[in-house]
């Protein structure tokens, strides 16, 4: 548990649903994928320089393809830290866990900067909703007894609230009552961090901050009843954390990025 360097925060980056494909031409709804990635990781650098860590919460892969996560991974060498992936519903985890220990990047629980990052699993084989197993709450659990004292945030890729769009209500973390039972008995958690809705949401529950992230692809409309895109950059969410338990936190976009959005799609 060290600070990179002691006069600043540790800087923590967001990445989350790039949806990168095995094709390099790949598009989602008229976007490359892969090029909104390389243009989010281009706006780090410009905007920002060197994170101390990177959390990536799913859907990394659309096709759950090794050819995607391989080129997730060396996009990311241009940060000189660690990095730390979890599935999502589009994800092949086992595959995806495969490529993350070539690339160091299948811890699911790090200490850095007097702070405890967990990665939970909320993936379900053949399902887009997400669930928790018990083996993964009694993770969480475990790690969280561990550091009473250590603030914590925990990630995931389904949201565990609503969050205003009806749409996604039913493909979100389902059972949620029993991830919060575990929260709720760990005052330290300070912050919750999810992907999957392609937009960012900024939450208070109980104290705990429960934050979302655009993608780095395509976007979905705020509070929308149906299936809905919006033309709103690729994105990423950028923390600074404090030895003493603050943070700030601000999601940032690659608003350089040029892209056609097809907006009259029905689905992805």
């Amino acid at each position: 548990m060290t600070m990179p360097n002691e006069t600043r925060p540790l800087r923590v980056l967001h990445l989350t649903d790039p949806h990168l494909m095995a094709n390099a031409s790949g598009q989602l709804l008229g976007v490359n994928t892969r090029d909104s990635f390389s243009a989010v990781v281009d706006e780090v650098l410009k905007s920002h320089g060197q994170p101390d860590l990177v959390l990536a919460t799913g859907d990394l892969a659309q096709d759950g393809s090794e050819e995607a996560y391989r080129v997730f991974g060396q996009r990311l060498t241009v940060f000189q830290c660690q990095t730390a992936w979890s599935p999502g519903n589009h994800d092949d985890a086992g595959t995806l866990k495969q490529v993350a220990e070539e690339f160091g990047a299948n811890h699911r629980r790090i200490l850095m900067g007097g702070w405890q990052f967990i990665l939970l699993d909320s993936s379900v084989p053949g399902k887009v909703h997400g669930e928790l197993l018990q083996s993964e709450l009694a993770f969480l659990e475990q790690v969280l007894s561990e550091y009473p004292e250590m603030p914590a945030v925990v990630s995931l890729h389904h949201h565990p609230v609503d969050i205003g769009c009806a749409w996604l209500e039913n493909i979100g973390l389902k059972n949620r009552e029993a991830f919060w039972q575990v929260i709720e008995r760990f005052p330290q958690v300070k912050v919750v961090l999810w992907g999957h809705i392609h937009q960012e949401q900024n939450i208070v529950r109980d104290g705990v901050r429960l934050l979302s992230t655009p993608s780095t692809c395509i976007q979905f409309t705020t509070g929308s009843s149906d299936f809905s895109v919006e033309p709103l950059a690729p994105g990423y969410r950028w923390f600074e954390f404090d030895a003493d338990g603050s943070f700030t936190t601000r999601v940032h976009r690659a608003l350089d990025f040029s892209f056609e959005l097809d907006q009259s799609s029905s689905g992805y």
